[in-house]
This record gives C-alpha cells, structure tokens and sequence, in this order.
C-alpha cells in the first residue's frame, strides 16, 4: 500500500510540474518544443533580414573595445514605416508595434541599447556628432527614439564574396613572391599598373588637400572630398563616397585664416628654392631606371648561367687559346687577305716579348753605367 501511495504522489508531482505555484498553468507548457524554437528562429531571421536591408542607416563604432554595428532608434521607426512588407517574417507577431518589436529583440538578446560616451559638446563645435564613434551600455535596455543608439549582437553571416576573398589572400601572397619569374611582358604589365595606381593615390590625395586648403583659407570653409578615404573605419561604401559632411564647426577667424595663407606661401617658396636641377634629377632617373631594369630583366636563366645572353664572351690572355685538330689556330694556319709577308699572332706576341727583355736590359746597362 505505501508503495503504491508513493509511486501515485510521484504521478502527481510530474503532472503538476507544469503548473505554476498559483496554481495557473503554464502556457509555454502545451506549446511543443519545436513551435518555440521556430518562433525564437522567426526574430533572429528578422534581425537578421533587418540588417542587410539598405533601407536601414546603420554605422560602426567601438563598444567595450568591440566593433559593432549600430543604428538609431528614429532611424529603425522610419525603415519599418517605409518598408512594412518586412515584419511579414514574424508571422503571429506581424502585429506588434515598434516598441514591441525592438523589446523583445532587445529581451533574446539580438540587440543592446548604447548611448554615447561623450556627452558634451566639443571646443569649436556646436552639437554633438549624429554618429558617435564611441559606445557604452544604457543601463536601462528598453526602446526610445530620442537620441537611442542600438547596435546589433549577433555575427552576421559572411557573404560568398567575402569567404572568396579571405581565401585568394595566400594566393595573391604567393604570387607576389613569385614576380621575379614571371614573363617580361607580364612584369611590365604589373609595373605599369602599380605605378598608375599610386599616381591616382597620390593625385587625389594633392586634389583633395589643395581644395581644402583654398576653401578654407578663402571662404572659411572645410571641404573634404572622399571624406572617408583615409578613415580606419568604414564600409566600402561609404569609403568611396565623394560628396563631404556638412560643416559642424564655427567658421574660423580671418587671422586664423591669414596665417594658414602665409605658412602655405612660405612652404611653397621653400620647396621651390631647394628644388633639385636638371642635372640632378637625369642622375636620379638614371639611377632608378637601372634598378627598375635589374628587376625586369633579371630571369631564372641568368641566375643560374651567371651571365647576359647578349654578354659577349670574356677571353683570358694568359691562358692558352683553343687550338684545333691539327694543333693551329685559324690566325696562324690563314694570314690577313692582301698581306704576304703578314705574321701570325703567336709570332707578333714572340717579337713583342724580345722586344721587352731588350728594353729591360738596356735599361738595367744604363743603370750601371751611371
């Protein structure tokens, strides 16, 4: 009877474990696992829809020494109110509000909501910047649309483009050590095509500086093109985008202004003062031409051979020359046409010897004589 008794008290403890202590029963209990997990898949497929969608302004910025992208409270409003089709992947919650949605991303964790670390106006501005650079945890996560930064939590998922990418890496590694052996032609090529690169490098960084310099000091104002061209932090397209920021700050002064002109003058007069000459300049030319040769003409032939193909070949006087089978030379065997009486080459070389040791032993008569 007693164990009967218990194993009915254990039958009724498993069958009220989905109750609550109130004695209301739980919902989540009679919703099958499966359910659950695809209403959980159902908001992380729309955060993550949500986030490569370009209808939403997103920027990046660092978070506890952490890159991560983030977007503003009014923005996501305005995204959800254009593009309404996209809360069609949450199915029963379709319906919900902004606050509701944001909330409940914020409670699974795909969001956090930051707020900016510096809150005061910076010297010579006169707000603070739209997008901040640098982020910090709200202490209360919940949403709002005034001045509410919320960064996303989740790694995004890499494109193909970007996995190709990361592998041609090593390859293009392993091809650039290999340009010494590469073809003439082919070393030309890349030459040619790096050289032309950095040219256009060089030329829009001068254009950008000159129409900065000659805005700023005429009219006061500061005008970059390709604003973000040397950020450390940006997207390819915002890194590529021409038109500048507006201006935030105040104008500066004329006296500002008129010292800023009389520096850029007197640098000017100062480089073309120290300015090399023409001769100068051939000197450099030729020097450089030669160690640009060196490196497009070396190939693994010569390297191995240890001589040019059009090098002619190098002969020693004091060894013997090559002979032929019957033990002469051509020099010795045929005089020079027109020349009967002409010597050989071994007979000149016999007279020029004489005549040294007869020079010598005049000499050394003379000496004595003296």
């Amino acid at each position: 009877m007693k164990k009967s008794g218990g194993a009915a008290d254990k039958k009724r403890v498993r069958r009220s474990a989905g109750a609550l202590p109130n004695g209301t029963k739980d919902l989540n209990s009679d919703t099958p696992p499966r359910k659950q997990a695809a209403e959980k898949d159902v908001f992380q497929l729309f955060a993550e829809k949500v986030r490569d969608h370009k209808g939403l302004v997103s920027r990046w910025a660092v978070l506890q020494e952490t890159r991560v992208e983030y977007f503003r409270g009014k923005d996501f409003v305005s995204f959800l109110k254009n593009h309404p089709e996209i809360k069609d992947i949450l199915e029963s919650s379709k319906n919900f509000e902004v606050e509701e949605i944001v909330d409940t991303l914020l409670s699974k964790n795909l969001l956090v909501r930051c707020d900016r670390v510096v809150k005061t106006v910076r010297p010579g501005k006169k707000k603070l910047s739209t997008w901040p650079a640098h982020l910090e945890i709200f202490p209360d996560q919940v949403f709002s649309k005034s001045d509410a930064f919320f960064a996303w939590t989740f790694v995004k998922r890499r494109p193909l483009w970007q996995t190709l990418l990361s592998l041609s890496w090593p390859v293009l590694t392993l091809a650039i050590c290999l340009f010494p052996v590469y073809p003439h032609g082919c070393k030309l090529l890349i030459l040619y095509s790096c050289a032309g690169l950095l040219l256009l490098i060089l030329s829009l960084l001068s254009l950008r500086a000159t129409v900065f310099g000659a805005l700023y000091i005429i009219l006061g104002k500061r005008v970059w093109l390709f604003p973000n061209i040397l950020a450390e932090e940006a997207t390819l397209g915002e890194l590529f985008r021409f038109w500048p920021n507006k201006d935030e700050e105040e104008r500066p002064k004329w006296t500002t202004r008129l010292f800023y002109a009389l520096v850029a003058v007197l640098v000017i007069l100062l480089l073309r003062h120290h300015a090399p000459d023409e001769a100068a300049r051939a000197r450099y030319q030729k020097r450089m031409s030669n160690i640009i040769d060196e490196v497009i003409e070396w190939s693994p032939s010569l390297a191995l051979s240890g001589m040019m193909e059009k090098q002619p070949p190098v002969v020693n006087a004091t060894e013997p020359n090559d002979f032929t089978d019957s033990g002469q030379t051509d020099s010795e065997k045929v005089p020079p046409a027109g020349d009967e009486g002409g010597e050989t080459v071994s007979e000149q070389h016999e007279d020029e010897e004489i005549g040294n040791i007869e020079d010598a032993g005049d000499q050394h008569q003379h000496q004595d004589h003296i």
